[in-house]
Parts: structure tokens; sequence; C-alpha cells
């Protein structure tokens, strides 16, 4: 493929396996010498659209998901402690990820609120804590989660969403080659994504 080749990585913090894929994804790219754009969407719009259920909502499937998950993070040598609750609403940290910024701020801020899900084990639910958290990194969290509760910042979600939507995105995280519309669902793809830009 010739050019600059663009992934996009369709992600939600609710995922585990969006969390697992983040830093994955991001070594790929480095290696790989292509341009990586996160993209948060709200993983629920996409289930409702194809009318399906989340692990969460299934309990033989959550108690799977969630044991699946810890052996999947003791393999690649990930710490892994999940939320004070799951599900949750993950709208606050997907819009606060989707704010205008710098490709640069946008990947630490992905970072910490990956970091606060499923590692730290705190959550991002809450705007206060969020807020200060951010102002740790030396942002300014205070007006970000602000800037995330304004209509412009939910309108930037849902186009996102619909954006995933329309190139058939139907799960989390799912990696997209922009130039070609290949579509790679779940952390696990990683190799193959690697593969396809080598042209295998």
């Amino acid at each position: 493929m010739g050019g600059m080749i663009t992934l996009r990585y369709y992600f939600d913090f609710i995922s585990p396996y969006s969390y697992l894929g983040w830093p994955q994804v991001r070594a790929l790219a480095q290696r790989c010498g292509v341009q990586l754009r996160p993209v948060p969407v709200l993983f629920a719009a996409l289930l409702d659209a194809y009318g399906h259920k989340g692990p969460a909502e299934i309990e033989p499937k959550r108690i799977y998901t969630f044991k699946h998950v810890l052996r999947l993070a003791h393999d690649l040598g990930v710490p892994l402690r999940p939320p004070p609750a799951h599900p949750f609403k993950p709208l606050l940290a997907l819009r606060v990820a989707s704010l205008p910024q710098s490709d640069e701020q946008r990947a630490q801020v992905i970072d910490l609120l990956f970091r606060r899900t499923w590692d730290e084990g705190v959550g991002v639910t809450d705007a206060e804590a969020l807020a200060r958290a951010l102002e740790e990194l030396g942002l300014p969290g205070a007006r970000m989660v602000q800037e995330a509760e304004r209509e412009p910042s939910k309108q930037r979600v849902r186009a996102q969403t619909e954006e995933a939507l329309a190139r058939g995105v139907f799960g989390v995280p799912t990696v997209v080659v922009e130039e070609t519309g290949e579509l790679f669902w779940g952390q696990d793809a990683m190799p193959h994504v690697e593969r396809y830009l080598r042209g295998e």
C-alpha cells in the first residue's frame, strides 16, 4: 500500500477488550509506520443498531468475559482491576476523549481514562474526580469536563458512532484501514492487521 496509511481504532472505555487492544494498536502503528486515529464510540449504540445484547447482559457470558479478560491481561502482562461497577455509563469519558485536541494530548487522555477504568479500578463516571485526574496531567480538567457536557461534545460522539456504523463496525475494539475499508474486530485481530499492512 503506497502513501501514509491511517488506522482508525474504534473503542469504548466500557470494553475491557478495547483497553487490552489500545497499547497493542499503538505499538503496531509505530512498528508499521502508519498513522493511528483513535475514535471513541458508544458500544451500546452499536449493539442497539444490530439488535444485539452486550456480554454484561447475559449472565454466563458476563462471568466468562471477565475470566477471559483476566487471562488475556495476564498473557499480555497488563494490569487489570475492573471498575467499581460494570456496566457503567461511559459517555462522559467518551466525550472528553473526543474533544478537539492534539493527537499527543488525545493519546494521553485516552491512556488516563483507560488506566482509571481497567488498571486503577476507580472508574470514569465521577465528573469531579475526572477533572482532578486530568489536572494532575497538567491539563485544564475542569474546563474539559465542562466542555464535554455541552451539546457539541454530545453530538461529536453521536456522529463518530454513526460513522462507525456506516463503515460496518459492529463491536469494539475495531480497527479499520481507512484507505481500503478493511475491518478487523477484536484485540486478538492485531496480528492480522499487521499481516494485512505487509500485503500478506
